[in-house]
């Protein structure tokens, strides 16, 4: 498990399944807002690649969030899009309501960068968060992430267009200790 300050990033454990499905995916308008494409649901049982991981992948790496102390299950946390040739990957993560506004998005995000950094060497990460996420925004560049661009209405979420923030991070540029 890769540790924070606050959190583990931990392998997906099937008892994590029914409660990511149940409170992250089931729900609407938080499926809606962190999917790249409409919202649907997900069957009980189904082997959804948002929720049942595939080790065989090369371009992606998806986590469990769960509390240091007490070990709670508290969202989870990917690295998609794994260009191995260019050392660049993107990142994002989903945590559950009872867990936001209490530093963990933040925490995640440096784990995140210290895996993505140290373990695999990377050179380049990428985020990419709808323009009224102040959380993730807040999270990413409190870990050195900078704002480099906005897409004008490239996103389709319940029925608007909202545009969309990317923001990088170079190794060069990453201060562990942020």
């Amino acid at each position: 498990m890769l540790t924070g300050g606050k959190v583990g990033l931990r392998a997906r454990h099937e008892d994590d399944i029914p409660i990511l499905r149940t409170e992250l995916y089931d729900d609407v308008v938080n499926g809606s807002r962190s999917e790249a494409g409409p919202w649907k649901p997900i069957t009980p049982g189904s082997k959804d690649p948002r929720l049942v991981v595939d080790d065989t992948k090369e371009t992606s790496v998806q986590f469990s969030v769960v509390e240091l102390e007490g070990g709670s299950l508290v969202g989870t946390a990917t690295f998609w899009g794994i260009d191995t040739h260019n050392r660049a990957a993107h990142i994002g993560l989903g945590l559950l309501p009872a867990a936001r506004g209490k530093g963990y998005g933040k925490d995640v995000v440096a784990t995140l960068c210290h895996y993505g950094f140290v373990v695999r060497g990377f050179h380049r990460m990428q985020i990419e968060t709808l323009a009224d996420n102040v959380a993730m925004l807040r999270a990413a560049e409190s870990n050195g992430f900078v704002r480099e661009g906005v897409l004008r209405s490239s996103a389709w979420v319940l029925g608007e267009f909202l545009d969309e923030v990317v923001l990088g991070l170079l190794a060069k540029d990453w201060n562990p200790k942020t």
